[in-house]
């Protein structure tokens, strides 16, 4: 499953951080992954909070 959005709970940003604690890389690598997930994330819009609430207003009102 891809993601669709770049907002994620602070839970589950902690467990991915845990899970990642203790591994190296060399330099070169570092810089091939920062290259990677910069390119990765900029094709990744954020959620529009603004217009979600509004169309979840509208669905429940219209029941």
């Amino acid at each position: 499953m891809k993601r669709q959005f770049r907002n994620l709970r602070d839970d589950t940003k902690m467990r991915i951080s845990q899970s990642l604690r203790g591994r190296s890389h060399s330099e070169t690598h570092k810089q091939a992954i920062s290259d990677a997930m910069k390119a990765y994330w900029a094709t990744i819009p954020y959620k529009d909070e603004e217009n979600n609430e509004s169309n979840n207003h509208d669905n429940e009102t219209s029941m």
